[in-house]
């Protein structure tokens, strides 16, 4: 059902694809935007297991798209260097292909938060689990189901990596 990559001598193991997709602090969204035009945005995320959430206000485009269609991709890129003396650039990335859903359970809406405030704030839990209170009827938590990963790094890398 999905490709398989061209070159496969740059892929990434599926554990290196959840180290990056663990480490990154921003990934980019792609949905079916209105009247069919590809829609992405960037936003900070958590993966979870099989599963990367997110949050976002209640209403906006990016639900809308979702909830036209629940199938996305989703990247992250881990390095980006350009090399103009050798006129290549140093990389490393993942792009994820799943189902996203907007997360109707109270308790998995907590949890997605929850698991974005140990990422992002760990320093600030008890202030982090206030905000999530204060804000509960204007947040909007989305779980992304991951049902293919692949990474790509460039050869350099793969070479100085073993």
């Amino acid at each position: 059902m999905f490709r398989e990559m061209r070159r496969k001598n740059q892929a990434l193991s599926a554990e290196a694809c959840r180290e990056i997709l663990s480490r990154g602090s921003t990934g980019i969204l792609a949905v079916q935007g209105d009247d069919g035009y590809p829609y992405t945005v960037p936003l900070n995320f958590v993966l979870d297991g099989d599963r990367i959430y997110f949050h976002c206000a209640r209403q906006g485009h990016k639900l809308d798209a979702i909830r036209r269609s629940s199938k996305v991709s989703f990247c992250v890129v881990d390095r980006d260097q350009v090399l103009p003396e050798v006129f290549s650039t140093q990389f490393a990335s993942v792009v994820v292909f799943g189902r996203a859903r907007v997360v109707e359970d109270p308790e998995e809406c907590h949890h997605g938060l929850v698991k974005l405030l140990e990422k992002y704030a760990p320093a600030f839990m008890e202030a982090g689990q206030k905000e999530i209170r204060a804000e509960w009827d204007a947040v909007q938590v989305v779980a992304i189901e991951i049902e293919w990963l692949s990474g790509k790094t460039d050869k350099r890398s793969m070479e100085a990596n073993g």
